[in-house]
Parts: structure tokens; C-alpha cells; sequence
């Protein structure tokens, strides 16, 4: 408001509508400029929440299985398939849909 407020001062009573109305334009540019980078730093925040939620799962059945003395049988059992299962069971999806409204734009 300030920048043009000060450059308003020095155009004449004719152009002032027209660069008031080019600096709107290029405030709106601007505003939408900052919420697509905001929506491209959600999308990556949001994916390493989710990444480090299956990690802690993955980790914290690991050493409860190790506890358990389940490590012999866990070389048996097809590895990929339980890390799946761990991402679909880590919770993220609940966490992530609790924490998103307070980071999106309104």
C-alpha cells in the first residue's frame, strides 16, 4: 500500500487509474504466484509427515517384534508386503487429515 501510495504522488490525476489498476494486477499476480508455492510446500510437508509417521510404525514393530523374539521368523515373511502394511496401518491419513486445516490457505 505504501509503495503505491508513493507512486501515486507523482502520476498525474489521468493515469491514476491505470497504474492503480496495473498495481492490483500485479498484486494479484503476486498472491497468486505465493499460493501456488504454499500449495507445493503443503504437498511436500504433508508427504514427509506421512514418510516419517510410517517410519516411527515401522520402527516401533520392529523393536516389539525384536522384544518378542519374533526375529527369526520375520526373515521368513515377505518384507515389502509388511512395510505396506505398516504404511497403511501407521495412522498418517488420520494425523495428516487433523493437521492439513491448519496449514491450507483460506
Amino acid at each position: 500500500i505504501n509503495r503505491i501510495n508513493q507512486v501515486l504522488r507523482d502520476v498525474s490525476a489521468r493515469e491514476k487509474t491505470a497504474v492503480t489498476q496495473r498495481w492490483i494486477r500485479s498484486v494479484i499476480r503476486l498472491l497468486d504466484h505465493y499460493k501456488v508455492e504454499h500449495k507445493a510446500m503443503l504437498k511436500e510437508a504433508t508427504t514427509l509427515l506421512e514418510l516419517a509417521l510410517w517410519k516411527a510404525k515401522i520402527e516401533e514393530k520392529e523393536e516389539k517384534e525384536f522384544v518378542e523374539g519374533m526375529e527369526a521368523k520375520r526373515a521368513k515373511i515377505d518384507i515389502q508386503s509388511k512395510r505396506n502394511e505398516r504404511r497403511i496401518t501407521s495412522g498418517a491419513n488420520i494425523v495428516i487429515k487433523n493437521v492439513l486445516p491448519f496449514l491450507e490457505l483460506k
